[in-house]
């Protein structure tokens, strides 16, 4: 594995107060409890296009509020972070959302829901930027790949968030109820671990923005290419299936649960993998595993086998990002929450920007093409594996 560097002197970072078990415990379940807050939503969007009467393209526009709150937000995490310390900003965004939860419940207005989804996606997009922050910290001062782990529990949350949500729907619970309990939850969570987030977040004197260059324009690039393999199967893989290999929408969504079970457990079990192997190995394999499950998923003549390579998308993929996160701790171009604010950013960017290009690729060639495109592209990111772990 590679080595780490020694950790630098961060603002309010005095000595006998370097991250411990607390800090570790507290980064885990504030990566649960963004899970949990985001995934809810998924959920009451039926439920939203059912109240607001809107049509599949008002609800594009709808969905895409949610997306511009968060990348607008991200690139001012870090320097917020910065001057208030991770503590207060996660705390600070916490309430944003767990407030603006319920909201996307009852909002009777398209203007109503557009702005709530704003509200509900900034505060979403900078908790992440800052919870990313603390966990680069808590990593290097532990010395040893954590990062893998936090990042599992993210998809934990992501899974009881919206089981959650939905089952206490599907026992009659009104959406609004549902909502209040998923943001009572983050928020009863979230205080429970206030004390133990880190007071501190940056390097002393360090710039509130600047822009991502070098390894981090890199690092940045790959977590696009990941977050834009990530989003293309969520929105596309049930489309493939039922439009390619003719499978029955009722069962299409497996393609997705193939690749979220694969990847959450890729997850939890990552730092290990990572301590074994070594992150540049991990990102190439990673990498090439995921490109693998592509060509699977569009050449299989079998839509068992499509979900397969679904699946090994999801194992391929789970740790590439983490590990880019924790060479984002490492790098000395820029401050560390400029650099997790940056990469981030890029990140969310492929999600919210890549669906869409995808949709016009296959609308200009096929949709197999374009999944195929992305087994291209992953092949790529395996080729900087070693420039961007070294």
């Amino acid at each position: 594995m590679e080595e780490h560097r020694s950790t630098p002197h961060f603002s309010g970072h005095k000595a006998g107060t370097a991250p411990g078990a607390r800090e570790q415990f507290s980064t885990r379940i504030a990566f649960l409890i963004a899970g949990l807050a985001v995934s809810a939503w998924a959920p009451l969007i039926p439920y939203a296009r059912q109240r607001l009467h809107v049509d599949d393209a008002q609800l594009g526009l709808l969905l895409l509020c949610l997306g511009i709150g968060s990348v607008a937000g991200m690139p001012l995490a870090g320097g917020l972070a910065a001057r208030f310390g991770c503590r207060r900003v996660l705390l600070c965004m916490g309430a944003m959302f767990c407030i603006a939860l319920p909201f996307l419940a009852i909002a009777p207005t398209m203007l109503g829901m557009a702005l709530a989804l704003l509200i509900f996606g900034a505060g979403i997009g900078i908790f992440d930027v800052v919870m990313n922050i603390q966990a680069v910290i808590v990593e290097r001062s532990a010395h040893r790949a954590m990062m893998s782990g936090f990042h599992g529990m993210y998809s934990v949350g992501g899974i009881a968030g919206a089981g959650g949500a939905s089952a206490l729907m599907a026992l009659g619970s009104s959406p609004l109820v549902a909502a209040v309990v998923v943001a009572l939850l983050a928020a009863v969570a979230l205080a429970a671990i206030a004390k133990a987030l880190l007071p501190y977040a940056a390097e002393s004197g360090a710039p509130a923005f600047v822009l991502p260059r070098g390894s981090v324009l890199l690092i940045g690039a790959i977590c696009f290419a990941l977050f834009l393999a990530e989003g293309a199967v969520l929105d596309w893989s049930a489309v493939f299936l039922t439009a390619v290999r003719n499978v029955d929408p009722a069962t299409a969504g497996f393609g997705y649960v193939a690749f979220a079970a694969t990847m959450t457990l890729g997850r939890l079990t990552g730092d290990c993998v990572v301590h074994r192997l070594g992150a540049t190995r991990v990102v190439l394999f990673g990498a090439l595993l995921a490109a693998s499950g592509f060509l699977l998923a569009i050449l299989a003549p079998s839509w068992v086998l499509s979900i397969i390579g679904f699946g090994l998308v999801g194992a391929g993929a789970s740790n590439v990002v983490p590990v880019m996160f924790s060479a984002a701790g490492r790098q000395q171009v820029m401050p560390t929450h400029l650099a997790v604010a940056a990469i981030t950013t890029m990140g969310y960017a492929g999600v919210l920007l890549g669906p869409a290009l995808l949709g016009f690729v296959a609308k200009a060639t096929t949709l197999s093409f374009a999944l195929g495109l992305l087994a291209a592209l992953l092949v790529a990111v395996a080729m900087t594996a070693r420039a961007v772990t070294r």
